[in-house]
């Protein structure tokens, strides 16, 4: 049994992916490159399939975080996207457009986590219904979450 095709790209829609080979192991990771990188507490990445990896709208940009690791991310919106290693290719699961079955199932560079990290989820849930009511109201410019023919990579101009 083949491997189901799976898409994603960034937010602007710029640049798009398509895979077709068994992803990797997804997993977590602590350390402080991937914290600035993605600007949060963690990176959540996914092995991108050694055949069956393409570009189908544009290609990040990369910026070389160390000796051996480039960090590919949109040029035009800086969605992070990518951590290329000596090894292979990882995926942001964010950028996916279906990320339900990439739930991470390890953690690594574990000492180097934000202690309160494992108790993020504990605290209150903001519910105030008119707050999610007025988010509704908001016009988006970010891609949906599948593959189009064409997508404007600018919002609408502003007088």
């Amino acid at each position: 049994m083949s491997e189901p095709i799976r898409t994603g790209g960034c937010q602007c829609g710029a640049v798009r992916f398509r895979t077709s080979g068994k992803l990797g192991r997804p997993s977590i990771c602590h350390c402080r490159m991937c914290q600035k990188q993605f600007g949060g507490l963690f990176s959540a990445l996914v092995t991108a399939p050694d055949e069956g990896m393409e570009w189908s709208r544009g290609e990040p940009s990369y910026f070389q975080s160390s000796v051996n690791i480039e960090r590919g991310f949109c040029k035009n919106c800086g969605t992070p996207m990518t951590y290329r290693h000596p090894g292979g290719l990882e995926l942001a699961i964010g950028t996916f457009d279906d990320r339900s079955d990439l739930a991470p199932q390890i953690q690594v560079n574990y000492d180097a986590r934000i202690p309160w990290v494992e108790t993020i989820f504990d605290q209150r849930i903001h519910k105030e219904p008119d707050f999610y009511a007025r988010q509704e109201a908001i016009i988006s410019f970010q891609h949906p979450d599948y593959d189009t023919a064409i997508w404007p990579t600018e919002g609408v101009e502003h007088d």
